[in-house]
């Protein structure tokens, strides 16, 4: 069972980074044997949707680029249980690279809904306390319930929309206790329900 987590920061190694890596490090420790992988959007070549319609009726892109190369072939893969997107916040939303990156799965639902029942997570860092990691979330949830996935928030004891932190205290996300404690419910969560749905179906994906 593989849970992809996908790191929309534009810069490699930051406090979003940092805490996807609690959030998969949940996750395999809620489900042994769980196979985790983190992809930071930062360090490739990633381009906007231009809609230009090749993607009607093939998972071809007219865009060559990382997304396409990479990005797009590794989620179709009927493997691939749970998908975790983490952004910072900008200005209350995801980053223009998480943006482009949901814009640009468009062809895996045009094209049989290739995400339908995968389990999806969201986390979202933020530079201050309330400034719009809730919103961002729900932002990016939205995207992932157009492709019929399965959208889960943190799960309890926390259980709210998704994992929400702040990086603007001392030490970044490492001094805030609560929102590393999302971090870390989000991947148990992500996890558990991936692992139940697997255990009560196959084949549910689409080939």
């Amino acid at each position: 069972m593989m849970i992809l987590g996908i790191c929309c920061s534009p810069r490699k190694g930051g406090t979003t980074a940092e805490a996807m890596a609690l959030c998969l490090s949940a996750a395999r420790e809620a489900v042994p044997g769980a196979e985790t992988r983190l992809v930071e959007l930062a360090e490739l070549d990633v381009r906007g949707c231009i809609a230009c319609g090749r993607c009607r009726g093939s998972l071809a892109c007219s865009q060559e680029d990382d997304l396409s190369r990479t990005i797009l072939p590794a989620l179709a893969q009927p493997g691939v249980a749970a998908i975790v997107v983490g952004t910072p916040v900008y200005f209350g939303s995801m980053t223009s690279q998480c943006k482009a990156l949901l814009d640009r799965t468009v062809p895996l639902r045009r094209n049989g809904f290739r995400l339908r029942g995968v389990v999806g997570g969201v986390l979202a860092v933020g530079g201050v306390q309330h400034g719009g990691q809730q919103l961002a979330i729900q932002t990016v949830q939205a995207a992932l319930l157009c492709h019929d996935m399965v959208v889960v928030s943190d799960g309890q004891p926390t259980a709210h929309f998704g994992a929400a932190l702040w990086s603007g205290g001392a030490g970044g996300i490492t001094g805030d206790a609560a929102g590393r404690e999302t971090a870390r419910n989000l991947g148990r969560r992500v996890a558990e329900v991936a692992r139940d749905l697997s255990a009560g179906r196959s084949g549910a994906r689409p080939a």
